[in-house]
């Protein structure tokens, strides 16, 4: 029996171990953390967002320039799919209203209880704390608790994830191995990341607020969501969907009330203020909440007093901000093994039976669903082809 090996065990690499597993190549997880899928269960922390129910088109469209190479892998493994994999674990899924799949019990451990359960039916044997730190005599090497340890692999999936999160196992250590091996790799850089903002005392008591019902813009990205007002700056889907934006050096700029024109502001701040402060006014003209109010001001402070200047203000809204939150802070991140390093199976043209999933490939796509389906699909995608290969 053929033997392969996978190393790490998100997402990416437990779809890559399952595929082949199920294809009958014998297979063995080595994983650096004490459990796996730790960044996994994280997600679903807040809700598990397994995938996105929408037109294949405009699927693919949020891979940007990536979408030519990963089209064919999500083609084959694609939100249908994800779903019918979930269902298959007994995992009862929903849909909610903008097209997002979420498990009914929203946290992803009962999603991966049950497929660690299926893992191990196939016969997979998972190794934690063995941290990968390349090969020696073309046999993989591992520091693990009871010393160094070496497997000899037919065929080996990179699954290390990109360089945010740490402390969960994504800390990018693979990427001087591999540069070293002469790899075409692009330098990492965060994506889905928050915004840093040096608050003024005034905000204080605002931290922690949603702003809801907002469009934001930072150079050709757009998004319609929220941003949570945090301490070290702003959070949330609406950031992290135009965060790539910012980090290319365009402005952020956010509109405070999306579904009126600059005309029906104006109108209706042109109505009579009596005694009533600015402050108020806009809150009763607009029905705009606090936040949003202090928002206004934090940034854009004098507020313009005449109504269509104020109005323009509130339709574009810029943000002064000191950058992106650090890398290791970043829901995901760029950079990583170029198209031009790898061939069509995703094997490394440098590395012969040497496959790379998941977030060590450079791609990048906002949060909703994207993430974790382009991981599960470039896992079944690798697994599929590294297995082909093996058992031919």
């Amino acid at each position: 029996m053929k033997h392969a090996v996978v190393i790490g065990s998100g997402p990416a690499g437990l779809m890559a171990a399952e595929v082949m597993a199920q294809a009958g190549v014998k297979v063995t997880i080595c994983e650096a953390k004490p459990s796996v899928g730790r960044k996994f269960l994280m997600a679903g922390k807040s809700g598990l967002n397994l995938t996105k129910q929408e037109d294949t088109k405009a699927f693919h469209a949020a891979f940007t320039e990536s979408s030519p190479w990963l089209a064919p892998m999500l083609n084959a493994f694609g939100p249908d799919a994800v779903q019918t994999w979930a269902g298959d674990l007994e995992q009862e899924l929903f849909t909610g209203t903008t097209g997002r799949v979420f498990p009914k019990k929203m946290k992803a451990s009962p999603l991966l209880r049950a497929w660690l359960v299926r893992l191990n039916e196939l016969g997979v044997t998972i190794n934690t704390r063995w941290r990968w730190t390349g090969w020696q005599d073309a046999k993989l090497t591992f520091d693990t608790p009871e010393g160094v340890q070496s497997i000899e692999a037919d065929a080996t999936v990179l699954a290390l994830g990109g360089a945010s999160w740490q402390r969960l196992g994504s800390d990018g250590a693979w990427y001087s191995v591999l540069l070293e091996k002469g790899l075409r790799l692009n330098p990492f850089a965060p994506a889905n990341a928050g915004l840093s903002v040096a608050w003024s005392p005034y905000m204080e008591k605002h931290l922690g607020t949603a702003i809801k019902s907002i469009s934001l813009t930072s150079g050709p990205y757009t998004s319609r969501g929220e941003a949570v007002l945090s301490r070290g700056g702003m959070e949330g889907g609406g950031i992290y969907s135009v965060s790539r934006g910012v980090r290319e050096g365009h402005p952020l700029v956010l509109d405070l009330a999306p579904d009126l024109t600059v005309a029906a502001i104006t109108q209706k701040l042109s109505k009579p203020r009596g005694k009533a402060t600015l402050t108020n006014h806009i809150r009763k003209s607009l029905k705009m909440d606090a936040a949003k109010i202090a928002l206004l001001q934090e940034m854009a402070t004098p507020l313009p007093k005449g109504p269509a200047p104020l109005a323009a203000l509130i339709k574009a809204l810029p943000i002064r901000h000191d950058g992106l939150r650090p890398m290791d802070e970043a829901i995901s991140t760029a950079g990583g093994v170029t198209q031009a390093a790898a061939d069509e199976a995703l094997m490394i043209k440098a590395l012969p039976n040497t496959y790379a999933v998941g977030e060590m490939l450079d791609w990048e796509a906002p949060t909703g669903g994207y993430l974790i389906t382009a991981c599960l699909a470039t896992g079944a995608w690798a697994g599929h082809h590294a297995a082909a290969r093996l058992n031919a």
